[in-house]
């Protein structure tokens, strides 16, 4: 659920403006500005029972008998669930009351076999608004030789359309990681967006007509173990060569986090770009360590699969060399805590780099298979059906 105008800063008594932003100007009031208006939840929150985590801020704890309510808070978006219908469907309504709230377009699926999360709907509705609802379908978000670059020679398109779709699409990836990479490199064009980068928009969209339905499936029978994957994509931005990571993270077969970034600065070589991926991939479950405490888990050793043996033994060596002399100190964190026994570094092959689909464009038959690999299905089988509307 979606809470308008709510900032978690405050409440604030003089009355403030702002300017509408370049690209995102209402066509109705062009010559306004919006009131801005902040609400705490958090105060809210903490005066109706809630306990704060300990580690994670953002995690508010509701125990009522034994029935725990748990509630996620980011900026303006919640997502909450429990143990207990009635304790669910209480906060929901006392929410409801409290704020103005809207639709977040998620929708779950739940049975004896687990749970499966989708935006179907959500998905159906940008394909009709940007009027893609009748287009040829695709198979992959990216065809295996598209290399966008600020393609400066080719015309330019409408800024706030492009903009509109990036914005719908980054939404969407919330469940579906397999556009992450994808939207993640067509964001980097909303300055100057241009035909290519248009039609490479307008290929995602083709892909969601032909997946509407995917989503992530979580097992109710699955373990409770951390482990992560990685990889890098050595300088694959034309624009500047900085190599892109992608990461994701699994509780037992569930996927719960992933990331498609481009690094901050250019490697010098595809062991340095590998190094940084597996640092940050560490960070992360370092966090997840961390954050799940709050739930009462508790992790030894974490495994991280890396198809970099050089990565690897660059965690492993604690002396410098010519190869690793130029690597920032900042990652060299990684190494305390592999010899801390935080993590593992286990060397994974290639072809079972489950981190491949948030680095590079694949083809059909690679994409489907790891797209698989990271627990994506249609819920076929006999759920009950709902979705989150406050």
């Amino acid at each position: 659920m979606d809470v308008k105008s709510a900032f978690l800063n405050g409440v604030i008594e003089e009355e403030a403006y702002v300017r509408q932003p370049p690209g995102f100007k209402s066509a109705k009031f062009t010559d306004r500005v919006f009131r801005l208006r902040k609400a705490l939840l958090k105060s809210f929150l903490l005066k109706s029972g809630f306990v704060m985590g300990s580690v994670d801020k953002t995690l508010f704890l509701l125990s009522r008998g034994g029935d725990t309510l748990i509630v996620q808070i980011y900026v303006d978006d919640i997502i909450f669930g429990g143990s207990s219908h009635a304790l669910v469907s209480s906060f929901a309504e006392q929410m409801s009351r409290e704020f103005e709230m809207s639709l977040m377009g998620l929708q779950i699926k739940q049975g004896p076999e687990g749970t499966f999360v989708h935006q179907a709907k959500y998905t159906r509705d940008i394909l009709k608004k940007f009027a893609m609802d009748n287009s040829k379908p695709m198979a992959t978000p990216m065809d295996i030789k598209t290399m966008l670059d600020e393609d400066k020679e080719r015309e330019a398109v409408d800024q706030r359309e492009f903009r509109g779709m990036i914005g719908s699409l980054l939404y969407l990836t919330a469940t579906r990681p397999d556009i992450q990479f994808a939207v993640c490199l067509c964001t980097r064009y909303q300055a100057s967006p241009r035909t290519s980068h248009l039609q490479a928009v307008k290929r995602i969209l083709r892909y969601l007509k032909h997946t509407p339905e995917l989503g992530l499936s979580y097992s109710l029978g699955s373990s409770l173990s951390l482990r992560g994957y990685l990889d890098a994509s050595y300088a694959g931005c034309r624009v500047d060569r900085k190599s892109t990571s992608g990461t994701c993270q699994f509780l037992g077969t569930s996927l719960v986090s992933w990331s498609s970034r481009k690094q901050a600065s250019v490697s010098l070589s595809t062991i340095e770009s590998e190094y940084i991926a597996t640092a940050s991939c560490c960070s992360q479950l370092l966090w997840m360590k961390a954050t799940l405490s709050d739930y009462g888990l508790r992790f030894g050793r974490i495994p991280l699969l890396v198809d970099s043996t050089s990565a690897i033994s660059v965690a492993k060596n604690p002396v410098l060399h010519s190869k690793t002399k130029y690597i920032d100190v900042r990652f060299y964190f990684l190494r305390d805590h592999y010899e801390n026994g935080d993590i593992d570094l286990i060397h994974v092959v290639t072809q079972n780099q489950l981190d491949d689909i948030f680095t590079k464009p694949l083809d059909f038959s690679a994409f489907a298979c790891l797209r698989g690999e990271l627990g994506f299905g249609q819920g076929l089988v006999k759920f009950e059906d709902w979705e989150l509307k406050f």
